[in-house]
């Protein structure tokens, strides 16, 4: 399939498309407002990626390669609308929980509308540290802030999440309990 991205093949692109779309949707969903900006953000990614395509040297995952492409894509829109954050343990990993729930008793697609709400400083640094693994000095020089802003950010981002969290376990309890 990817071979045939390389030669410009319109099939095999549409076929790498609707493979991954899904996954990397989910990606630029971590950095957008809404589904609609998530789906420029894709489009935009898949089109960079599909012009750059030659540019993959084939080391490393495919997908990882693709994936980056979408996080660059975000952090480009981020750069030229300024201002984007994240939350404690919160990965990609930890997405399929056994029972689709969290600790606190939340589904994980609660947690994602949580982190959408967050200003766009405070997510594009929450996601680019808590899911994406980047450090804080690779985060201040991607969003071009200082290192210490960017701890400063993430720390305000999770104070933010860890009230939204709170105000809605302690809602849901007391809807439960009357």
């Amino acid at each position: 399939m990817w071979e045939g991205c390389l030669k410009n093949d319109r099939k095999q692109q549409e076929l790498l498309y609707k493979t991954l779309a899904p996954r990397m949707l989910a990606v630029c969903m971590r950095y957008a407002h809404d589904k609609d900006e998530a789906q420029d953000i894709l489009q935009e990614g898949f089109i960079k990626m599909f012009n750059n395509a030659h540019k993959y040297r084939g080391e490393g995952n495919l997908e990882g390669w693709i994936r980056r492409i979408m996080v660059h894509c975000a952090i480009s829109r981020y750069r030229k609308q300024k201002p984007m954050v994240l939350v404690d343990d919160f990965t990609e990993d930890n997405y399929a929980f056994s029972n689709g729930y969290n600790a606190h008793g939340l589904e994980v697609k609660d947690l994602l509308k949580m982190i959408q709400k967050l200003p766009q400083t405070y997510r594009s640094v929450f996601n680019l540290y808590a899911i994406e693994g980047y450090s804080h000095q690779e985060i201040g020089n991607k969003l071009g802030i200082t290192e210490l802003l960017s701890r400063t950010n993430l720390c305000r981002a999770r104070a933010i999440l860890k009230d939204m969290v709170n105000k809605l376990t302690t809602s849901e309890m007391h809807y439960l309990a009357c």
